[in-house]
């Protein structure tokens, strides 16, 4: 189990940092009533190493998320579901626990890497800590039913559909082992995230709750449905999907090569 932890939190340190840009890029076209907060923005007032601004918040936050996805998602596999004879099943319900107990467990720090990331030369806090400080306790747990709501079948579907593409990949292509492990993981963050969008754009606007007055009030999270369909259409739900599928392909491939990796050395 604690080999587990180790691997799917490195796995998941590793892939955000190396892809924190388009980290950066998703949230903005996700926010972009925010003002200053585009790339542009970003690159002319703070620089270029500030692409990776919000990392810290976000590897400290992914670290035990993604520990506890791994771990969760083994851990039922293993001892919960190994019952079940199909693969793809059991896949898909371990993937669901696992998304449902670590997003729960690391909630108050989405929101807080949220903000960091959205945020222009420190304009609202000067930290972690300092957002710790200052965010008051229920402003960090908003959005927290949705991204329930969303998470797990997310996970469920990335864990699920990983290996049926690896499996297609290794038989009808004669790539490198690790490209297809990247391509696979790719391909199934971004089917996951096709089925799931919606819910990760309305968590996103409720973390973002008092963070500042560019920020449209939701009461809750029919009232943010109701709001943004009004304003955009059934489209608004999908706003930034593409800088979703840009950010999240290299992302989940990545993590997933790390995965695998990590399992071949430490197990």
């Amino acid at each position: 189990m604690l080999i587990d932890l180790i691997i799917g939190g490195l796995s998941g340190v590793v892939s955000r940092t190396m892809t924190a840009p388009l980290e950066l890029y998703k949230f903005q076209r996700q926010n972009s009533f925010i003002p200053n907060s585009t790339i542009r923005d970003v690159l002319k007032k703070e620089g270029i190493r500030y692409l990776w601004k919000g990392n810290g918040a976000n590897c400290i936050r992914v670290f035990p998320q993604t520990a506890i996805n791994y771990g969760t998602f083994e851990f039922c596999k293993q001892h919960i579901f190994n019952d079940i004879k199909n693969d793809k099943l059991k896949n898909f319900m371990a993937g669901s626990i696992g998304g449902s107990v670590s997003i729960t467990c690391t909630y108050p720090l989405e929101t807080i890497r949220s903000r960091l990331t959205l945020q222009t030369c420190h304009s609202h806090y000067t930290g972690i800590i300092d957002a710790c400080r200052t965010i008051p306790t229920m402003d960090l747990f908003k959005g927290l039913r949705m991204s329930i709501i969303g998470f797990a079948p997310f996970t469920a579907l990335s864990f699920s559909t990983y290996f049926t593409y690896k499996e297609y990949l290794e038989s009808n292509t004669k790539w490198n082992n690790d490209i297809i492990k990247v391509v696979g993981g790719g391909f199934a963050g971004t089917t996951a995230v096709s089925i799931t969008y919606p819910t990760d754009l309305i968590r996103r606007r409720l973390q973002l709750q008092n963070f500042d007055k560019s920020v449209p009030t939701y009461n809750g999270i029919i009232d943010c449905i109701k709001k943004i369909v009004k304003l955009d259409g059934i489209a608004g739900l999908y706003r930034g999907l593409t800088a979703s599928y840009i950010k999240l392909f290299p992302t989940i491939g990545i993590q997933f090569l790390v995965m695998e990796r990590l399992n071949q050395y430490l197990k």
